[in-house]
């Protein structure tokens, strides 16, 4: 689905950012990064952030390629209630390759990561609230499949939440993406296997 920001926010606007036939291009501000504490000993909430509003069980799927150069460009999908409890999945650069990361923050913020060997040119990241959980899935266009990357805990409590887009280059200034489609939609499914 072609990405229609109606009805959408931007957390911290990025220098430059574009729609162009139902596409969204972006491109990152300086040293900016969503992070809270754990092991770093910072806070971090400047990075961008394009959120649709959304209360109670849903699944958001994105589909983007970026340009990753430098130690942990990223660019994906973000589900966030404040700036201490949110996640953040897609792709970052780290270690010299393409990782499938993860970022859940309840509070503190924790990190899984796994490298991805094979080559594709686009990423689809796709995340299920389901009660207290984020069941987050990931696809490259090279794969048709949906493949697990994790189940996290999400505070149910929180009630309204913002879903969409969300990029970042913690060591630099001018990282590009492009985001081809966003959808947010109720669930798709609460079957995990």
């Amino acid at each position: 689905m072609p990405i229609d920001i109606d009805g959408m926010h931007w957390l911290n606007t990025p220098p430059m950012w574009e729609v162009n036939q139902g596409r969204l291009f972006v491109r990152s501000g300086d040293k900016t990064d969503f992070w809270q504490q754990t092991y770093y000993g910072f806070h971090r909430d400047n990075g961008h952030f394009l959120g649709a509003p959304r209360r109670g069980d849903f699944t958001a799927e994105v589909t983007f390629a970026g340009k990753y150069s430098d130690l942990y460009d990223q660019a994906g999908l973000m589900v966030r209630h404040d700036s201490r409890h949110w996640m953040k999945c897609g792709i970052e650069y780290t270690d010299g390759a393409r990782h499938f990361s993860v970022v859940v923050t309840n509070g503190n913020s924790d990190w899984s990561a796994f490298r991805l060997e094979q080559e594709f040119d686009t990423m689809s990241a796709r995340v299920t609230r389901n009660g207290d959980a984020l069941f987050i899935q990931y696809r490259t266009d090279r794969v048709d499949e949906w493949r697990m990357a994790r189940l996290a805990w999400f505070d149910p409590a929180l009630g309204e939440v913002s879903v969409g887009p969300a990029f970042c280059s913690p060591q630099r200034e001018g990282f590009e993406a492009e985001f081809l489609d966003f959808s947010l939609t109720d669930p798709v499914s609460r079957d995990i296997h």
